[in-house]
């Protein structure tokens, strides 16, 4: 079993890597109790050899794999990348090119987001053994169950990538995982520029005033977090950055009567910082305040029944296609779909509209109706009548 624990070693192996067409990554990390994730473990196989990485051992120095991260010549193959991703965004390497396979089971018609251990099930016949799987990866030394486990999944991943891939080039999806790891690979997904912050939550209210306290509390929480490396929520849950934006507290009484702020909040170094972010914002709230493109177009007061049609036709697509829905259009971007037949949606780019999007556009304007056929929904192109000769 092989433990990489010098930089010498790491290096050897990446040079191994030279001419490999892809590489199956995993991590394993801590970040219960962190803002950044603690990088614990890194498992690595090629069809050849597998192994792990240790980057707490001592000297370590993870140059050489962040190398290979950025090396566009080898495929690096996750399941379920993002939060893998982001850890090599923060170390300066997004993989890429990059193959998710969890997208492609979704792509390839094994379900919503489906599991690393039934993927294996269904593909490789294979149960995965999770006894390990939330033990404590930072204490050293680690046992041979966990480095048995850690490489187990690597080793099974560079077995199910090719699969996964012939499967989808056979049905001409290959694209739309390609597609889709591009989104995943922009940088601007794991940006975490405080005065940014803002767009991960959701605002109730569109005033100049509301939107720059909001966006004003919520960069004070991730200063704060990322300084104290501790998650957002153990500095300010997000229903208390609403409360702020709506009440704008101007001092530590009017503070200290807010329902969501914690108990002493108001009187602590905290709560000073929160007043002075607040009353900065408010010095200039309409040229603080982030612009928001509200929906484009006019109000539809029957999106409600527009969407319910919507999430009818997303499904009997998606069975049409054998894919997983989620894949192809969120709730939210229904929504979007249902108010302006130009929302700015993935559902209505790329693969998505030739799968979806058009068809959903076609709904909205009656040219398409929605059938029951005994248990099933079938979509049926509506004949208009010809009009009648006077």
């Amino acid at each position: 079993m092989t433990l990489i624990t010098t930089t010498a070693e790491l290096a050897a192996f990446c040079e191994s890597l030279a001419g490999e067409p892809f590489v199956a990554v995993d991590t394993e990390f801590m970040r219960e109790t962190t803002y950044w994730p603690k990088l614990c473990l890194i498992q690595a196989a090629t069809a050849k050899a597998a192994v792990a990485i240790d980057p707490l051992a001592p000297g370590l120095d993870l140059a050489p794999f962040l190398e290979v991260m950025k090396d566009t010549r080898i495929e690096k193959v996750f399941h379920a990348a993002r939060q893998d991703v982001e850890i090599f965004y923060n170390l300066g390497a997004i993989p890429v090119p990059l193959f998710d396979t969890q997208i492609a089971g979704m792509a390839a018609g094994f379900g919503e987001q489906i599991a690393y251990d039934a993927l294996c099930r269904q593909m490789l016949k294979v149960e995965i053994d999770k006894s390990s799987r939330f033990t404590d990866w930072a204490r050293r030394p680690l046992s041979e169950a966990q480095l048995s486990y850690a490489l187990d999944d690597v080793i099974h991943l560079a077995r199910l990538f090719p699969m996964l891939r012939d499967k989808l080039e056979e049905t001409g999806r290959i694209g739309w995982v390609t597609e889709e790891m591009r989104a995943m690979t922009d940088p601007a997904l794991y940006d975490t520029e405080p005065e940014n912050a803002w767009r991960r939550l959701k605002p109730r209210r569109f005033t100049a005033k509301y939107l720059a306290a909001f966006r004003a509390v919520a960069a004070w929480r991730e200063r704060t977090a990322q300084q104290r490396d501790q998650p957002r929520g153990r500095i300010l849950k997000d229903d208390a950055i609403d409360e702020l934006a709506t009440q704008t507290p101007a001092d530590a009484d009017a503070l200290g009567r807010l329902r969501s702020a914690p108990k002493g909040f108001a009187g602590s170094r905290f709560g000073v910082e929160i007043l002075e972010a607040i009353a900065a914002a408010l010095k200039d709230p309409d040229g603080y305040a982030p612009v928001i493109d509200r929906d484009r177009g006019s109000p539809n007061p029957n999106a409600g029944a527009v969407v319910e049609l919507l999430k009818v036709l997303l499904k009997a697509r998606a069975e049409d296609a054998g894919v997983a829905s989620k894949l192809i259009a969120t709730m939210g971007d229904l929504e979007k779909i249902a108010s302006d037949d130009e929302a700015d949606t993935p559902a209505l780019q790329g693969w998505r509209r030739e799968a979806f999007g058009e068809d959903a556009l076609k709904l909205k304007r009656g040219q398409l109706a929605l059938v029951l056929d005994g248990s099933r929904v079938r979509v049926v192109e509506v004949r208009r009548a010809a009009p009648r000769a006077g």
